[in-house]
């Protein structure tokens, strides 16, 4: 099934690199004008480059995610220009230190609470009022398997993605009266620059390209997606339910 975002708008943050850039790369391929986020500019023109190769629009917004009054500012851009927002990946995040939690310094452990928890938490609260506005809203959180595995040394990681699909699920729950559907994704093992941080002896060549893991997602963007407060999984290119407890 062919998913068509022909007139959708679509927030993505990381987008400059891996997950984030492909995904941004495929709503564009599907229709959608994105609205990319990321720090590194150069990332971006990229994107943009590439995006208007496959025939797609995008809008380029570099900032640094702890700007909280930068993402508090998208989402009244957002509405001057557009009026709503249909689809909000919030892809972004850091790993931080692999390290026993007594161990880590409070200046890491802060920054990754402040990325992937705080930011992403700043960012439902600046577009929660353009997604509802949607006749079709979707919001998709990265999540990671490390919020359930909780595996030693990987604490601060863990804690942060553990938070984010709590807020996912929460939001969820009080949006389920609206077309607005809330998941969280966990897009497994992938090719990229933290995949990397995090496992500096593991040969790339065996894990998806992050390519791969934007094609599974992009379904979620769509009117595919009925459900919500799920946590879907992506493993061998395709999507998965997870259970989450009740």
């Amino acid at each position: 099934m062919t998913t068509d975002l022909k007139g959708r708008i679509a927030v993505v943050t990381g987008a400059s690199r891996g997950i984030g850039y492909f995904t941004a790369l495929e709503l564009a391929k599907a229709g959608a004008h994105v609205v990319a986020c990321a720090r590194t500019v150069g990332g971006l023109e990229e994107l943009d480059d590439a995006i208007k190769a496959v025939g797609g629009s995008a809008t380029l917004v570099p900032f640094d995610l702890t700007d909280m009054k930068a993402i508090d500012g998208l989402g009244g851009a957002i509405y001057e220009r557009w009026g709503k927002l249909d689809i909000m990946v919030a892809n972004a995040g850091v790993l931080g230190v692999i390290s026993p939690i007594g161990h880590v310094e409070a200046k890491v452990f802060e920054k990754v609470m402040a990325v992937n928890v705080t930011a992403t938490w700043r960012l439902i609260r600046s577009l929660d009022p353009l997604l509802t506005r949607s006749d079709q809203g979707r919001a998709i959180l990265l999540s990671s398997s490390a919020a359930h595995k909780c595996a030693p040394f990987w604490g601060p990681y863990s804690a942060s993605k553990a938070a984010v699909e709590a807020l996912a699920r929460t939001w969820a729950g009080e949006s389920q009266r609206t077309p607005l559907r809330v998941v969280s994704v966990d897009p497994g093992g992938t090719r990229t620059a933290m995949r990397a941080q995090a496992f500096p002896g593991e040969d790339p060549a065996t894990l998806p390209h992050p390519s791969e893991v934007a094609a599974a997602i992009l379904p979620l963007c769509g009117p595919e997606l009925t459900e919500t407060g799920r946590l879907y999984v992506v493993r061998e290119k395709k999507l998965k339910e997870y259970r989450l407890p009740e």
